[in-house]
């Protein structure tokens, strides 16, 4: 097999694309613990900003907007994952069925089509129907959004496991329900808990959805830092920025280790 690293230009070019990824968040990151007010210039080292997040006139809005954010990411991701764990069982354990390629790309069609897309139509279909912009407009456009995300480790996990352990439980005249629950639910358990995660994480990020389907005075954290910088930068928006930087890399970081840990098991 070819080790790209040995091809001409490889290790600069890596190290430009990482610099162009990452020097920006490393910026706001270390901007955010600044004294001054300026965001162009060190004034020395403070966590007042962090205090003022959560302390300062600007922390209502915040609180609430965060609020949002962490309720409407663990429902869609609480629902996203167990649509997507039945049709990983479905996919995996079903056989071959009429429909059955079909259905793999609609799961996987939010994926493939540009989010700014998926915004305008679920504002299309929610105006369509009568339904008012809102929480749960956010949150049912989160849960079909965050579907794919969460089958995609589900699935791998599923398709690493065997079917030889939920027949032979069965063999041992377990109902398919009992060799389901028993059996295969908890071999999946760790790409169940990395799909929730990382699920949990884009419902959380996202913001060009949430902006177009949110409705009047309703708020996540995304768009309440969007608002805000819209009258100005400050360095209160570098620490939120910071903590929300923060959560997402833990939350992604614990997708990976449990998946994992998962193959290795």
């Amino acid at each position: 097999m070819t080790d790209l690293r040995h091809f001409t230009g490889f290790r600069p070019l890596t190290v430009l694309c990482l610099f162009i990824l990452y020097a920006p968040l490393v910026i706001v990151a270390v901007y955010s613990f600044n004294e001054s007010t300026s965001i162009t210039r060190w004034g020395g080292f403070s966590l007042k900003w962090y205090v003022d997040v959560f302390t300062g006139p600007e922390a209502p809005k915040f609180r609430d907007a965060a609020i949002n954010s962490f309720t409407i990411a663990i429902g869609a991701a609480t629902c996203a994952t167990l649509i997507a764990t039945a049709a990983a069982v479905a996919m995996t354990r079903a056989g071959r069925f009429r429909g059955k390629l079909a259905s793999l790309a609609l799961i996987n069609l939010p994926l493939m089509v540009p989010e700014i897309v998926t915004a305008v139509a679920s504002l299309v279909f929610f105006i369509t129907i009568g339904l008012t912009t809102g929480l749960l407009t956010i949150f049912l456009a989160h849960v079909v959004f965050c579907i794919p995300f969460a089958y995609l480790p589900i699935s791998a996990r599923m398709q690493s496991v065997p079917d030889v352990y939920e027949q032979a439980a069965m063999d041992l005249y377990a109902t398919p329900w009992e060799a389901f629950r028993l059996i295969l639910l908890p071999l999946m358990a760790p790409g169940i808990l990395s799909g929730f995660l990382l699920a949990f994480i884009i419902s959380l990020d996202d913001f060009l959805i949430t902006n177009f389907v949110k409705g009047a005075g309703v708020e996540t954290l995304p768009t309440a830092i969007f608002g805000s910088v819209k009258q100005g930068i400050k360095p209160n928006i570098m620490a939120i920025s910071t903590l929300l930087l923060g959560v997402s890399v833990v939350c992604v970081t614990l997708s990976w280790l449990i998946g994992r840990a998962g193959q290795k098991r």
